[in-house]
């Protein structure tokens, strides 16, 4: 036993060696450039406390800020076939859903939970952008059906939130196939007299606007939201023409009358709470009564979303 070996070196080891600190404390923000802090951004919703950018947020995370106390109970969906078309590209099909529900930690796409908001009974459902760019395949179809299903069945309105890239390819026909079936579930509530809301947010593009994401009695849509069926890009290559300032962005769209509002994340739970209290001839909240959403500590920073998993950029 030699007391420099065993007691010095590891004393002068500790006092040089780097410290192992987790490499998810800050996020950067893709807008203005702003370090901050996990915790400040989870408190505040997601969104950039310096320039207001409203990143990506998954729906459970969402869902615990949108109902009563964040108490919610998921929905059952239908389970589709696996791998309908056997669909292989650099990956098979399989081992792309199993990369992409180990980066999130969702089976899939799409979230539909009931609870109240305002102590007003709701059903809601949410896509998840980072779980394969939220693209609509069968799942999402089915996830969206349930939701109008229970919905109708329990006399609730139905909030849909949006984030998609459009429909999913590695199931062909059978994903675009999932515009007709949504919208005929959207059909199903409104011939039941409910409300159908649409929150349509960064970005929401594809087959998924060509259907159930335009189809709401009220648009709403989070700042700077990417919203159109084509790309800017994509147009603009076609007709070889500068698009204009802010084209498909979610201000634009409430300029020339294709949304009802643009609301910030923070504000969003009250106007849901007054529009679906009103679109469901109920008396007004009263503001000091309503339970707040769940105060819990913020959970640890989520893997990188919609920004890091290759969202358009804002112009």
């Amino acid at each position: 036993m030699n007391w420099i070996t065993n007691y010095v070196r590891p004393k002068i080891n500790s006092l040089f060696s780097r410290r192992e600190l987790p490499e998810n404390l800050w996020t950067k923000c893709p807008e203005c450039g702003q370090m901050l802090f996990h915790r400040e951004l989870a408190e505040n919703l997601q969104v950039c406390t310096n320039c207001q950018h409203h990143m990506a947020i998954s729906p459970r995370q969402r869902f615990l800020r949108l109902f009563d106390a964040g108490a919610f109970t998921e929905i059952r969906v239908p389970e589709p076939l696996p791998d309908p078309l056997g669909f292989r590209d650099q990956k098979r099909y399989p081992e792309r859903m199993k990369a992409a529900q180990k980066a999130t930690g969702e089976k899939e796409a799409m979230l539909v939970a009931e609870g109240e908001i305002g102590r007003t009974p709701i059903v809601a459902a949410a896509q998840d952008f980072a779980f394969m760019g939220g693209s609509m395949g069968m799942f999402v179809g089915n996830a969206l059906i349930a939701a109008a299903e229970r919905a109708v069945k329990g006399r609730r309105p139905l909030i849909v939130f949006t984030a998609a890239g459009g429909a999913r390819m590695q199931e062909g026909i059978l994903s675009l196939m999932q515009m007709p079936r949504t919208t005929v579930a959207i059909q199903m509530v409104k011939e039941a007299g409910l409300p159908y809301i649409v929150v349509l947010t960064h970005p929401t593009t594809g087959g998924v606007t060509a259907s159930f994401a335009m189809l709401g009695d009220v648009q709403i849509a989070e700042p700077g939201a990417l919203i159109c069926f084509a790309g800017p890009r994509v147009i603009e290559q076609t007709i070889r023409e500068k698009l204009p300032e802010g084209f498909q962005r979610a201000e634009y769209l409430l300029d020339h009358g294709m949304l009802d509002r643009v609301t910030h994340r923070k504000d969003l739970r009250d106007e849901l709470i007054v529009l679906v209290r009103l679109l469901m001839n109920l008396p007004p909240a009263v503001k000091g009564d309503l339970p707040a959403p769940s105060a819990v500590a913020p959970a640890p920073p989520e893997p990188p979303r919609a920004d890091a998993a290759g969202a358009p950029r804002r112009p």
